[in-house]
């Protein structure tokens, strides 16, 4: 089975298994998240349910692995003749999770 899930303003398309890194959310590792923001299951066989925006009833759990930040991505200003520079670095917070049922 697949679905088509959002969170933290991004879509993902998963699978049973599929392990994933998803904008922060809250929790600990080890604890279960019910993901129901669920727009399109699909079992597979050509059998495809789409929501409008969303599919009622539908809902994802999810384990959470870890929770981290990524690597700094460094962004750097600078305005020619003006004796302007400013650098600044910044790392995005993060979830990883495994998908383990898919129910809908």
């Amino acid at each position: 089975m697949q679905a088509v899930i959002a969170t933290g303003g991004k879509q993902y398309r998963i699978t049973e298994g599929t392990v994933l890194k998803v904008e922060k959310l809250a929790g600990e590792p080890g604890d279960q998240i019910v993901l129901d923001q669920v727009l399109m299951l699909s079992d597979g066989e050509g059998n495809c349910k789409v929501g409008s925006p969303l599919l009622e009833g539908a809902r994802v759990t999810a384990q959470l692995i870890e929770q981290g930040k990524e690597k700094k991505v460094v962004v750097y200003k600078y305005k020619k003749r003006k004796n302007y520079h400013k650098k600044q670095g910044h790392r995005q917070s993060y979830t990883k999770l495994v998908i383990q049922t898919i129910e809908g």
